[in-house]
């Protein structure tokens, strides 16, 4: 059985790569011609487009890999059929249960892998990506200020800057506040900072002008004037992990923040009372779509297994057309989850969720005799 392992995981895996193979040039053809023009005009190199195209590469692998995999399954046991090899299998006594086995295997496998792949690799790319193309091509940019941040810094303190200036790397008019950790609503001192600067060989912030309000009782505050200190050596705040890099990240894109980010993210804005339905979805959903991965498979052989005739032309249509359909589904089912009509963890895994049960469904349907 193991050489029959091999031989039907070696067809499937290279009618995969030859199936990505193609999408990433269409992808790539595609936003060419789409961009040619913003290229021309930037007086773009080889080089340069061949850097940007390696970047684009990760986040057009996290798409089109689900398809991949219904094309390859698609082609891989319609040649079974065509060739009567699956019929020589079934005559052996090995059902279609034991010549998926090394399919899903290998599907589980890559699963697992691309939960990685997208959850980290692939926002590292994207930052490189529009990194490329604020400063090349003029794209995406962000303001060298932005303004209203929020952080929480810890469970019972946050952080509220009015603006930052990348450039100069200062914060005016921030706000630390301290909350009670019994109740976590009561304020019991706040920092008020005109403005301040980062240090970089100190690694601190410079304090230029602020002060600090203390709430020991309800009725009782006291008021401390600050001038030309470093914000560590505020002993009654301990220590405030606040520095350019973790403003720098409230500052990207959701696309660009690997899984870990992201959560951190969501966790700051609700701890700032926003609403994070949006980014609960896009959250769930980076993890949810890599087992899209096992449900094309299952489809592919559903659809195939009993199929007499059919070309690479038709197999590509239905490849094409299962993509376009799960894809819409999974945009619908995102308008109800950004609207907080739906738990964003239903919504992440509806369209999951619902081919799994039509590939089922159809497989048995048609595999039960």
């Amino acid at each position: 059985m193991r050489l029959l392992d091999k031989y039907i995981l070696r067809s499937f895996i290279q009618n995969l790569l030859f199936g990505i193979f193609c999408f990433v040039i269409i992808f790539i053809l595609v936003d060419l011609f789409e961009n040619l023009d913003r290229f021309i005009d930037k007086n773009l190199s080889i080089g340069m487009l061949t850097l940007y195209y390696m970047y684009f590469i990760p986040d057009i692998l996290k798409l089109i890999t689900p398809i991949g995999m219904l094309l390859a399954s698609l082609f891989t046991i319609s040649r079974f059929v065509n060739y009567s090899e699956l019929t020589a299998m079934k005559s052996a006594g090995i059902s279609i249960y034991r010549y998926l086995l090394p399919i899903m295997i290998f599907g589980s496998v890559i699963t697992l892998f691309l939960i990685y792949f997208n959850g980290w690799l692939v926002p590292g790319a994207n930052r490189l990506k529009y990194d490329f193309e604020r400063k090349i091509l003029g794209r995406n940019l962000i303001s060298d200020v932005t303004e209203n941040i929020y952080i929480q810094d810890n469970i019972n303190r946050i952080i509220i800057i009015n603006y930052y200036n990348k450039t100069e790397q200062t914060c005016g008019n921030t706000l630390i506040k301290v909350f009670n950790k019994d109740t976590l609503y009561i304020t019991e001192q706040r920092l008020d900072i005109v403005s301040m600067k980062w240090d970089s060989q100190r690694k601190d912030w410079f304090i230029n002008e602020g002060y600090i309000r203390s709430f020991s009782k309800p009725d009782n505050e006291t008021l401390e004037i600050i001038k030309d200190t470093l914000l560590s050596e505020l002993q009654s705040f301990g220590k405030i992990n606040l520095e350019p890099d973790l403003i720098e990240k409230q500052r990207l894109r959701p696309e660009e923040l690997d899984l870990t980010e992201f959560k951190k993210f969501i966790e700051n804005l609700e701890a700032n009372g926003q609403d994070a339905a949006k980014e609960k979805v896009d959250y769930y959903s980076t993890i949810s779509f890599p087992f899209a991965n096992l449900i094309t498979i299952i489809f592919g052989v559903s659809i195939t297994s009993n199929r007499r005739k059919g070309g690479a032309a038709l197999h590509f249509g239905i490849s094409l057309i299962v993509s376009f359909l799960y894809l819409g589904f999974v945009k619908i089912s995102q308008v109800f989850g950004y609207n907080g009509d739906v738990n964003p963890i239903l919504t992440a895994w509806s369209a999951n969720i619902t081919f799994l049960a039509v590939s089922l469904f159809n497989f048995y349907r048609l595999n039960r005799y």
